[in-house]
């Protein structure tokens, strides 16, 4: 399970990145775009994160 969590928080977040790009190109209102943005970035930054080497407690 340890190796399944980034793959799909990093999934998730090219979704998402397509998602608001999607949403640009369609003309939706900013917060909607900026919204799916941002999740975007968070998805991928934990996924990034979760790679990352630290302490296995």
């Amino acid at each position: 399970m340890d190796s399944v969590l980034p793959m799909l928080l990093l999934a998730l977040g090219g979704v998402l990145v397509g998602g608001a790009w999607s949403l640009h190109r369609q003309g939706a209102p900013r917060s909607a775009v900026v919204i799916a943005g941002v999740l975007a970035v968070l998805a991928t930054v934990g996924g990034v994160l979760y790679l990352l080497p630290g302490d296995a407690a």
